[in-house]
């Protein structure tokens, strides 16, 4: 069963992979940070994050990237990063460049950010706690979705904003990998709505009838 290989998996490794997604009510995660970031399909809402966000989300974004040891990103979302962090002179900025990064690509052969490293594949992606205590993820919705059916996602911390969009990338689509999942760390709430939601896999989908009332 799922819930015992994955305690006992999760009880021999040395560190965890955290999947962050910036993510819509209904489950969108394109395109939060600017309007040019990621137009594919027509996206028309690119940075929709910013008008639902506040000091106190912001903050809470920033303390979690400073605790990376190392950034893992599947293709899309790394040549996003690629194109602006290097430029960027702020904590965060500094702390990207500062940790190793890697890619799961089949494609890309030269990464241009200094200190990357390319990986072929999900499995590639999950020894990488074999050598590192954090390594979290950005974005990277179709690469969430491979490591999660491959089982190396320790966990999914979902940063929850109050807006709908109709359109976009989502992370739970068709194929998904039917699982439970379990609260990692108290729920946090912000200001202006937004919602921390930390999960970790709790096993397999059970089914049972409702109790009459």
């Amino acid at each position: 069963m799922l819930d015992s290989t994955w305690t006992q998996s999760q009880n021999e490794r040395m560190g965890i992979i955290v999947a962050n997604l910036f993510i819509t009510l209904d489950g969108v995660y394109q395109g939060p940070g600017g309007r040019e970031e990621d137009t594919e399909g027509g996206f028309a809402f690119g940075g929709w994050q910013a008008p639902v966000s506040d000091n106190e989300a912001e903050a809470a974004i920033e303390s979690e990237i400073s605790n990376i040891d190392a950034l893992l990103l599947g293709r899309k979302t790394y040549d996003i990063f690629a194109a602006y962090w290097p430029h960027q002179s702020d904590d965060i900025g500094g702390t990207l460049k500062r940790v190793p990064k890697f890619v799961v690509s089949s494609s890309l052969t030269d990464p241009g950010w200094a200190g990357t490293k390319v990986l072929p594949d999900a499995a590639a992606a999950g020894r990488l706690r074999e050598e590192y205590g954090q390594v979290h993820m950005f974005g990277s919705g179709v690469l969430i979705r491979s490591l999660l059916a491959a089982d190396v996602i320790d966990r999914l911390h979902f940063w929850l904003y109050p807006v709908t969009l109709g359109q976009g990338k989502r992370l739970f689509d068709a194929g998904t990998i039917p699982a439970t999942f379990r609260l990692a760390e108290p729920a946090r709430t912000f200001p202006k709505g937004a919602v921390s939601l930390v999960y970790e896999r709790a096993g397999d989908v059970e089914t049972q009838e409702m109790a009459a009332t």
